[in-house]
């Protein structure tokens, strides 16, 4: 399976989209969030990023799938 161009450019305008939403409804909460990252230690920072990782992948896998 390979990415397409366009898919890659959906998925940018997805994501963009997605910040822009929450820099838009809700600005303070952003800082209070990265506030917290901030204090937290790096490794859980670390632990918390490949995570996220790995649930991204995860979703794209599953849509991949469902999709194909």
């Amino acid at each position: 399976m390979g990415l397409s161009g366009e898919t890659i450019l959906v998925a940018a305008g997805l994501w963009l989209a997605a910040e822009g939403l929450m820099l838009a409804l809700a600005p303070q909460q952003i800082e209070r969030i990265l506030a917290f990252l901030a204090g937290l230690p790096v490794e859980n920072r670390r632990s918390l990023g490949l995570f996220a990782l790995a649930a991204g992948v995860a979703l794209i896998w599953l849509a991949s799938r469902v999709a194909g």
